[in-house]
C-alpha cells in the first residue's frame, strides 16, 4: 500500500514541503533529495539578493551591456514576459526598486521606473537597452520552482505528490487528489486539487506589498485571492496580478484560468468567479 512520505526544505524565504504518495522509502527520500538540490540551485541563479546570480547580474547591468544566463532564469523571464501580456501588464517583474522601496517601508523617496531590458527569445540572454531597471522574481519565481520540482519527481518515478512553497503556491499531480483549505480573514472554503496548481496572494499577512505598474493604484478591491492554474508559475503570476484587478479584470483573467477565488473587503465569504472549469 502507497503511503505520503513528508519533507521540507527552507529556501527562497519559504518553506517547501513535499507530501510524496509512493510504497517504497527509499525511492521517496532519493526523489526529495533531488527536489531540495533542484530548489537550492533554481534560487541561487533567481535571487535578487545573492550575489553574482543571474538576477543579480541583470540588475547590475549597464546601458548596451549583454550578458548570458541560465536556461532557469531565462525561462522563468520568459513565463514572466507571457503573463504580464496576459494580466494586462499589471504582473510586472521589473519593478524591483519599487517592490525594494515598499518592502523597506518606503524609506526615502520612491523611485520611478526608468531603463529598458529585453529578453531574448533566441537563446538565453538579456539585454540592457537603457540602465534603471531591476528584476524581482518574487511573483513568480516560487510557482516556477515547483513547476521543475513536478518535472524532478515524475522523471524519479513519484506518480502522485503535492508540493509547496509556504501557503502560497501549491502543486499536486497524480491520480490522488488533495483537500487545500482556502484559509480567509473571517472564512474558510474547502477544494480539492488535481493535477493542478493553486496561488495565494492577499493583503492580511504582508500588507500592501504588491505593486501595480499604475503610479495612481493605491488601494486594493480584496483582502485575498486564490488562482487555480494547470501550471505553478501562471497561478503564482496570475494571483499576484489578480490582486491589482477590478471586476471586469477579473472576470477576462478567468478565460486563462481553471478557477478564480476571492475574499472580499468586508466580506464574509469566500466567492467563487465563473470559471472554464
Amino acid at each position: 500500500m502507497s503511503h505520503i512520505q513528508s519533507y521540507t526544505h527552507e529556501a527562497m524565504k519559504t518553506t517547501f514541503s513535499f507530501r510524496l504518495f509512493s510504497d517504497d522509502a527509499e525511492l521517496a527520500n532519493s526523489a526529495a533529495g533531488a527536489c531540495i538540490a533542484r530548489i537550492d540551485e533554481i534560487e541561487a541563479c533567481l535571487s535578487r539578493y545573492i550575489p553574482g546570480s543571474d538576477v543579480w547580474q541583470i540588475n547590475h547591468m549597464q546601458s548596451d551591456e549583454s550578458i548570458l544566463i541560465s536556461e532557469d532564469c531565462h525561462n522563468c523571464l520568459l513565463n514572466a514576459l507571457e503573463a504580464s501580456q496576459e494580466t494586462y501588464g499589471l504582473f510586472d517583474c521589473s519593478l524591483g526598486r519599487l517592490i525594494e522601496h515598499e518592502k523597506q517601508s518606503k524609506l526615502g523617496d520612491k523611485p520611478q521606473p526608468a531603463g529598458q531590458l529585453m529578453i531574448d527569445s533566441e537563446r538565453p540572454a538579456v539585454h540592457c537597452k537603457a540602465s534603471g531597471r531591476e528584476i524581482d522574481l518574487g511573483g513568480i519565481g516560487k510557482g516556477f520552482a515547483l513547476d521543475q520540482i513536478k518535472e524532478t519527481l515524475q522523471e524519479i518515478g513519484i506518480e502522485s505528490a503535492l508540493v509547496s512553497a509556504g501557503a502560497s503556491t501549491q502543486l499536486a499531480f497524480g491520480e490522488r487528489s488533495w483537500e487545500i483549505e482556502l484559509t480567509g480573514e473571517t472564512c474558510t472554503h474547502a477544494i480539492e486539487l488535481k493535477e493542478q496548481a493553486l496561488s495565494a496572494s492577499g493583503t492580511t499577512i504582508q500588507g500592501s506589498h504588491i505593486i501595480s505598474p499604475d503610479d495612481e493604484q493605491t488601494s486594493y478591491a480584496h483582502t485575498r485571492i486564490w488562482v487555480i492554474h494547470s501550471n505553478a508559475s501562471k497561478a503564482d503570476a496570475f494571483s499576484t496580478a489578480a490582486l491589482l484587478m477590478n471586476p471586469d479584470e477579473l472576470n477576462a483573467l478567468t478565460q486563462n484560468t481553471t478557477a478564480i477565488f476571492t475574499e472580499e473587503l468586508n466580506a464574509k465569504k469566500i466567492h467563487k468567479i465563473a470559471t472554464n472549469a
